[in-house]
């Protein structure tokens, strides 16, 4: 089972202040594997985005 496309579907049912373990009952996500990472996961996307490694070697001489 693919759950990728099931992220945004959790998110917007938690919006609407369904429990978690309801959310994931109506996303049809009855396997305790499946669950697990669903409620795991930790979406750092958005940091990422702005990450820079240059911002690290500014200071730093090139050689």
């Amino acid at each position: 089972m693919v759950i990728g496309d099931k992220w945004n579907g959790y998110l917007e049912l938690l919006a609407k202040d369904t429990s978690e373990g309801d959310a994931l009952d109506e996303l049809q996500l009855k396997r305790y594997c499946c669950r697990r990472m669903v409620l795991t996961h930790v979406d750092l996307i958005e940091k990422l985005l702005h990450y820079n490694p240059m911002e690290r070697t500014k200071d730093k001489p090139v050689y």
